[in-house]
């Protein structure tokens, strides 16, 4: 029972002290079938003259510090890349965006925090947005606050076949000061932990490779801010290059995915 004799049991055995990762699994029974609707709704898209809209939706936080990530610099112990921070708190910054499937169009809201009514402030300035449509698909993931009986007024009745859920202890009809705004936007849930499903997902990626890692202005929150707005607004009409970036282009890898779930992983 020396260390030497209970490290040669372990070094034959090949085990090795290693370092915890997260991880969750949480595979949705009903993967497949949340795919294929999804992919319904984008072939009524495809065919409907803008009369049918589909929008993947998601929410992103943001921080005054900058995150780490690796970055040229010159060869030698002497030289690395450094996230400077600021002495402030490390202040969050919340965005909600959609990302049209077809044409790339985003629109995009940001907030120091995302209640209820900026949810329903959103969803109010997508329906503006496609004023035309006669029905806005919104691709969501299963955040609860998406189903919350206040955002669920302020739209037409839901059609879609799956529970809708939220906390047990939420109240299970809107509040007397929600806003019932019959917006023509059916939800559609996203199977469970199922992020590479959601586009919108790389979009944030690319905002922070481009401006959140080792970003040099923590000192200036309202010019963080502003940087980030400036790299969004970017695809606020469209663009094809995003499309080609969040796979949402015909020879891409989830698009063939999404138009041909097969099987559920794991």
């Amino acid at each position: 029972m020396t260390l030497s004799g209970v490290w040669r049991v372990l070094d034959r055995l090949e085990l090795r002290l290693k370092r915890g990762r997260d991880y969750v699994h949480s595979p949705d029974a009903h993967y497949v079938e949340k795919l294929a609707d999804i992919v319904t709704a984008l072939e009524r898209a495809i065919n409907s003259d803008g009369r049918v809209v589909v929008v993947f939706a998601d929410e992103f936080t943001f921080h005054r510090q900058p995150t780490l990530a690796r970055d040229w610099c010159v060869i030698g112990r002497t030289a690395q890349p450094k996230a400077v921070r600021a002495h402030q708190t490390d202040t969050e910054g919340r965005l909600i965006g959609g990302l049209n499937a077809l044409t790339g169009q985003t629109l995009i809201q940001m907030a120091s925090h995302l209640t209820l009514a900026q949810v329903v402030k959103f969803l109010r300035a997508l329906r503006e947005a496609y004023p035309a449509a006669e029905v806005i698909y919104l691709v969501v993931d299963n955040w609860p606050v998406h189903f919350h009986p206040d955002v669920l007024a302020a739209l037409a009745e839901q059609q879609t076949r799956w529970e809708l859920k939220t906390p047990p202890n939420w109240p299970t009809e809107p509040r007397a000061k929600a806003q019932r705004l019959q917006l023509p936007i059916q939800l559609l849930p996203l199977p469970t932990y199922a992020s590479w499903c959601n586009p919108i997902e790389k979009l944030w990626r690319w905002l922070q490779q481009e401006v959140l890692h080792l970003h040099r202005t923590a000192a200036d929150w309202s010019q963080l801010k502003q940087q980030i707005t400036e790299f969004l607004d970017r695809f606020r009409e469209g663009s094809a290059e995003l499309l080609r970036y969040v796979g949402l282009t015909p020879k891409s890898k989830l698009y063939g995915a999404l138009f041909a779930p097969k099987a559920s992983p794991g």
